[in-house]
């Protein structure tokens, strides 16, 4: 056995230097090296002390082959019987990927995952769900409450790796669950569980099982407090989807969204209300997110955001507020990006002359959904000069596009989609850009081109 050594790697890519130095030497990320304490290996190889070289020999499945030649297709996407994740997913999961459904802790990761495994078992596919946070009597518990019990459902409370491949191995599944990557390890690395070095190794060595048995393996992470999946940046890096699971404890709404997919288009988003039975896949998101909206409030405005392939409207509010000292001035941007809503506060200053200088400015977007998109600019802006003039805007409009420095309105993407979706739903006027094609019959279309037109269209 090799002695033992200390090692400061990094949660970012894991790079790894025998001593900290504030700055990662790998990735450039600050603050990132932990310390850990892992087995030094001797070097083989002869003297040049590598483990390979030019006279290591191909064996015949390695060699590479004319792209032409390769097999075309793969598996047919497993549907989880959760339309609203099976959308998220593309239609369902493929075999032999890897998934990581990353969350804060208590927001329903092991209930979705759960009632997936439970649906899927139901059509006869085996499923093992591997239980590391959890005795098999609470698993148990919850599955009874979410009326998923079925034959071929399997459960396994381990968190020693090689007892989980054994697991696998054994049991031969459709869909594998790990409940948590984090909670799992490797008695052959002499870190803790949940260190950088044992989840590395845990989810590189799941991934090699999954590709070469074909068994679809979602794997459940938690995150950190600034929002990023907890353990080494590498994780995402080895996995073929990242699913991020949000929402608000205290409400009932939750969202699925596609970080990354390798099978098929990112950025997807699925909605979920939690119940006393678990999570129930919502149809008609805008009609939820919009249902208890006061249409003539002053600061309100409708957006139709698009999130994925899905228009999506969701209600933008603006409050402004006196503030006699500056130094305590406030800007706060719930649901949207504070640096957009820093620049609308500026360019309504320069080109409407509205100073918000003696003012604390609240943006939010309800219902806990983010909004990120440039199309939300004349939106926000259209809340706060709302808001600043204590005057609705009708509760029948809607509003979007971006706004450049120079007060222009600029055109933005799925502009049809958009219209038809607040069409649907019953509004009859929206605030667009000049070059916005024409909308659905029964919506009228106001077209601005800066934010003077704004101004006047609003009737403030």
């Amino acid at each position: 056995m090799g002695r033992l050594r200390t090692v400061h790697r990094c949660t970012e890519c894991g790079a790894a230097s025998p001593r900290w130095t504030g700055r990662c030497p790998g990735c450039g990320a600050w603050n990132s090296l932990v310390e850990e304490v892992e087995q030094a290996t001797p070097a083989s190889g002869g003297a040049s002390g590598r483990s390979g070289g030019a006279d290591r020999r191909m064996v015949p499945g390695e060699r590479p082959i004319p792209l032409v030649d390769v097999e075309a297709g793969g598996g047919e996407p497993m549907p989880t019987g959760m339309a609203e994740l099976d959308r998220v997913l593309g239609g369902g999961l493929v075999p032999g990927s890897v998934t990581l459904l990353a969350g804060e802790p208590g927001i329903g990761k092991s209930t979705i995952t759960l009632q997936a495994a439970g649906s899927v078992a139901e059509v006869g596919r085996r499923v093992l769900l591997v239980s590391a946070e959890e005795s098999k009597v609470q698993v148990r518990a919850r599955a009874e409450r979410l009326g998923v019990l079925a034959p071929t459902l399997w459960v396994a409370a381990e968190t020693c790796l090689p007892d989980v491949l054994a697991g696998l191995s054994e049991v031969e599944p459709h869909l594998c669950v790990v409940d948590s990557v984090q909670m799992l390890h490797d008695p052959a690395l002499e870190s803790a569980p949940g260190s950088v070095a044992q989840v590395r190794q845990c989810a590189t060595r799941l991934v090699e099982a999954a590709k070469s048995s074909g068994t679809a393996v979602i794997m459940i992470g938690h995150v950190t407090k600034e929002g990023a999946v907890a353990g080494p940046r590498v994780l995402e890096h080895v996995v073929d989807t990242v699913l991020s699971f949000e929402g608000d404890r205290h409400h009932a709404l939750r969202m699925v969204r596609t970080v990354k997919h390798r099978y098929g288009a990112a950025g997807e988003l699925g909605m979920f209300e939690m119940t006393g039975d678990g999570l129930v896949g919502v149809a008609d998101p805008s009609r939820l997110l919009l249902a208890d909206r006061q249409p003539d409030l002053s600061g309100s405005v409708v957006l139709p955001a698009i999130e994925g392939g899905r228009p999506l409207l969701v209600e933008v509010q603006a409050l402004t507020v006196n503030n006699d000292n500056p130094a305590t001035l406030r800007r706060s941007a719930q649901g949207l990006d504070s640096g957009r809503l820093q620049m609308v506060l500026a360019v309504l200053g320069r080109h409407l002359d509205l100073r918000f200088g003696t003012e604390d400015v609240y943006t939010s977007v309800v219902g806990g959904v983010r909004v990120g998109e440039p199309a939300a600019d004349l939106a926000v802006m259209a809340a706060l000069l709302s808001a600043r003039h204590l005057s609705s805007v009708g509760g029948d409009t809607i509003a979007f596009g971006e706004v450049g420095l120079g007060g222009e309105v600029r055109s933005v993407v799925h502009a049809e989609r958009r219209l038809a979706e607040a069409a649907r739903l019953g509004f009859r006027r929206a605030l667009v850009p000049n070059s916005a094609p024409d909308g659905p019959e029964g919506l009228e279309l106001v077209r601005v081109g800066d934010v003077r037109q704004l101004l006047h269209a609003l009737r403030l």
